[in-house]
């Protein structure tokens, strides 16, 4: 069963797609839902997805694509009043926009660090919730933070973010874990980062450089490892440690 805002949505995406052949973006979404932020849209999707009724398909910006509709709708039939398509986006602005941090870090956001000697904990920022499944909307909160033991970071700018999903739980992260980031552009391979995807997409998963290509691997055999050109990928940090409340 769903909720009133997720069937609200699913009819909205369903009507819009029929209208104008693609997905609305996340502001119209917001919009015809009335909700102040586009999280809450990011949540209803993904919602959407784990019930079988949505699927996004990857590599493409603006991507929905509706599997069913609730039993108690009615066969798909036109709109008598189609939704307008949008005017082309500029291309500096991404259609498609990623479930958590943006995709550049400002200099000075991620805190001022200290060392083990200074004090016996540091407050880092926790810029809001990163996929360890799909991508999702980067919510950067500079107002909220996470206390991380000192002996936790060693030298570099580092932040936080909290996990939502289970893509990467093989590897020891689960849903509601908190990541500790130590910024950067580099990362062995191997590694699990934050990547930034074109320009627009932010994921958590294990870095792999094959030749020419890089691979974004999850750690669960249900999730599918996401290959790209080396010019479409940036590493944005990489995970040092792990929080997790019992």
């Amino acid at each position: 069963m769903l909720t009133r805002k997720q069937h609200e949505l699913l009819m909205f995406i369903d009507r819009h797609l029929r209208a104008t052949g693609f997905s609305p973006s996340f502001e119209e979404m917001k919009e015809a839902l009335r909700l102040k932020s586009k999280s809450g849209i990011h949540r209803l999707i993904t919602a959407l997805e784990e019930r079988g009724f949505l699927k996004r398909r990857a590599h493409r910006a603006r991507a929905l694509e509706v599997l069913r509709l609730p039993e108690n709708v009615s066969p798909r039939r036109a709109d008598p009043a189609p939704v307008a398509a949008p005017p082309p986006a500029a291309p500096a602005a991404p259609a498609f926009s990623p479930n958590v941090i943006r995709g550049n870090f400002a200099p000075g956001l991620a805190g001022v660090q200290k060392t083990a000697n200074d004090t016996a904990a540091v407050q880092l920022p926790l810029y809001g919730r990163i996929a360890a499944g799909l991508p999702i909307e980067a919510l950067r909160d500079a107002a909220a933070s996470v206390d991380v033991p000192a002996a936790l970071l060693g030298g570099g700018e580092h932040y936080a973010l909290e996990v939502a999903g289970d893509s990467m739980m093989e590897a020891g992260i689960l849903d509601g874990d908190t990541v500790i980031i130590r910024r950067g552009d580099t990362a062995e391979n191997g590694s699990i980062v934050v990547a930034l995807v074109d320009e627009a997409e932010v994921t958590l998963k294990r870095l792999r450089r094959r030749g020419n290509s890089v691979a974004l691997e999850p750690a669960n055999r249900a999730y599918e490892t996401r290959i790209f050109g080396p010019d479409r990928v940036r590493v944005q940090g990489r995970l040092i440690g792990l929080l997790r409340k019992y």
